[in-house]
């Protein structure tokens, strides 16, 4: 049966000056036939290395605006989705309809469908939860990864900050999405940012998903996910064998420098992260230095 979803129109991505990308769609991913995802996909096709950047909850490809354009510039290719129910991408109305398996899924027949190789994984929140486990089941696809604030849970709470997150997800009226990304920055935020990060939600009911991401997070016991993210945690700690780059908001309440060090011990061969200490959650919003820093890591600036 077709999962019944909404298309946020066009006209309301039309005025982005912070990013001129694109975007692709495509509408045909097996067992997602139906569902238009969109992706922002720069740089030379036949570049080396691609990084494959994965946005979290409850933001979409906009927010890697800053890190994107270092990428490109220094001569790589950048391929951003939107998951499904954010950004451009098709936003399923029932909250049922969203799992992790779902989002996983999509992804994994993205990078099939792409063919990507020499991937770069760069992610955090969501784009953690779901892109931390898509190596181990890709072949040889992945070499390097840059992570910023998420995590991997198995059933544990992860932050009393979470667990406050996921009331309000789970109680308010509505999420004021761009309002929640503004707060959690130190006033490098404008109104065009703000816009921006509104577009994908016309209505309420265009945010299932925003709603629906924080109740998946596996931190009770026999929740979905927890043998999904055992085997990445075993993964990352004894059969990874990429270079790692690390950095953390240090204002992060939610999934901050405690978490972040755990999941560190969890990536073999991971260095000390670098502290960035005036980002909150969204890490991103403060990335060209993360960007440029991870370029110089990796010997590919």
């Amino acid at each position: 049966m077709p999962i019944e979803a909404l298309r946020t129109p066009d006209e309301r991505f039309s005025f982005l000056p912070a990013f001129p990308y694109v975007p692709n769609y495509v509408d045909d991913l097996p067992g997602y036939e139906g569902l238009r995802m969109a992706w922002i996909d720069e740089g030379p096709a036949d570049a080396e290395t691609t990084f494959l950047c994965l946005h979290g909850e409850p933001t979409w490809s906009y927010l890697y605006r800053h890190m994107l354009k270092e990428f490109v510039d220094a001569g790589h290719r950048v391929v951003a989705p939107d998951l499904f129910g954010f950004g451009r991408s098709d936003k399923p109305v029932h909250d049922a309809d969203y799992s992790i398996d779902f989002h996983r899924g999509s992804l994994l027949a993205l990078i099939e469908r792409l063919d990507l190789t020499g991937i770069t994984l760069v992610c955090q929140d969501w784009g953690g939860l779901l892109g931390l486990t898509l190596p181990m089941d890709t072949g040889d696809r992945f070499t390097r990864l840059l992570v910023m604030n998420t995590a991997m849970p198995i059933g544990e709470v992860v932050s009393q900050g979470f667990l406050n997150w996921r009331t309000l997800a789970a109680t308010a009226p509505e999420i004021p999405v761009a309002g929640l990304i503004a707060s959690d920055t130190k006033g490098d935020f404008s109104p065009l940012d703000a816009i921006a990060y509104d577009a994908p939600f016309p209505d309420d009911r265009h945010k299932a998903g925003v709603r629906r991401f924080p109740q998946l997070v596996p931190v009770d016991p026999g929740m979905d996910g927890i043998d999904l993210f055992e085997r990445a945690r075993a993964f990352w700690s004894t059969e990874w064998t990429g270079e790692s780059f690390m950095a953390i908001g240090m204002r992060d309440g939610v999934l901050g420098k405690d978490v972040m060090e755990d999941l560190r011990g969890m990536i073999k061969g991971c260095p000390e992260a670098m502290d960035v200490a005036e980002a909150g959650h969204f890490v991103q919003e403060y990335g060209g230095p993360i960007a440029r820093a991870a370029l110089t890591h990796f010997g590919l600036d």
